[in-house]
């Protein structure tokens, strides 16, 4: 009889729940194309919590990597004014994307006041355009957070406007109490670059990161990792539709 961890692996095997696209891992960058991915994220440490060590490893790998906050965190801390906040959090997010080794952009929105509409999205298709993305990992949309929505509903219209296809993957944070109904369809094995994650979340120290992590993201680490029969991992879900979902070309 197989042990569990065998059962786990035989059966995301069977389904397809292996990994992220197999040209973007695996091979250093001198064995295969260099490709450019973007994370999207409502606030400084979002990125980070969700899909960190998918981050790390992609930029190790040699792939370029940039990371688009939505928002500055003007509101994420308690006593200081939204211009204070904002550049306590900025600097943050420049440390956390030096370990990553990624580029930051800040949109411009405010936190807890984000907008979805027509004129934003035609802002941040332009934001998003410019870096020619291959591939876009962004805020699950059902996220209890109003900016974390914000953030996966104009990554979403990006990609159904976008002339030039980006493949578009969402990332859960906190799930339960944030992210709601999250069922992975790819994992990526973070085993190998879960320290740097961690030292990357922990550049946002006016967030608690001790906190962001008792919030269940150690714990999530260790069930993707189950599921995908690793240490540790990062659960996705991929975006189909527009000729991307069909199976086999039909």
């Amino acid at each position: 009889m197989k042990n569990r961890r065998q059962f786990i692996q035989n059966t995301t095997a069977a389904v397809s729940i292996i990994s992220l696209p197999s040209l973007l891992f695996g091979q250093p960058i001198k064995n295969q194309v260099k490709k450019k991915i973007v994370c999207v994220g409502g606030h400084p440490d979002d990125p980070e919590s969700g899909c960190g060590g998918t981050l790390v490893k992609m930029k190790k790998l040699g792939h370029d990597v940039t990371i688009i906050y939505l928002t500055t965190g003007e509101a994420g801390i308690s006593g200081k004014s939204h211009a204070e906040s904002a550049c306590i959090r900025k600097e943050e997010a420049l440390n956390a994307c030096k370990i990553i080794g990624a580029k930051a952009i800040f949109a411009g929105q405010i936190d807890g006041a984000s907008v979805f509409n027509k004129e934003w999205i035609n802002k941040f298709q332009e934001i998003l355009n410019s870096e020619k993305p291959d591939l876009v990992f962004s805020q699950w949309p059902i996220d209890e957070h109003m900016d974390h929505q914000v953030a996966g509903l104009l990554t979403i219209q990006c990609w159904m406007r976008s002339l030039n296809k980006f493949a578009l993957y969402f990332y859960e944070v906190c799930t339960g109490e944030q992210t709601q109904l999250f069922h992975p369809t790819d994992f990526v094995d973070i085993t190998d670059t879960k320290e740097q994650k961690r030292k990357a979340l922990f550049c946002h120290v006016s967030q608690d990161p001790e906190g962001i992590y008792a919030c269940g993201h150690a714990a999530m680490e260790d069930f993707r990792g189950r599921e995908l029969g690793v240490s540790a991992a990062e659960g996705f879900i991929k975006m189909n539709g527009k000729l991307q979902g069909q199976i086999g070309g039909f």
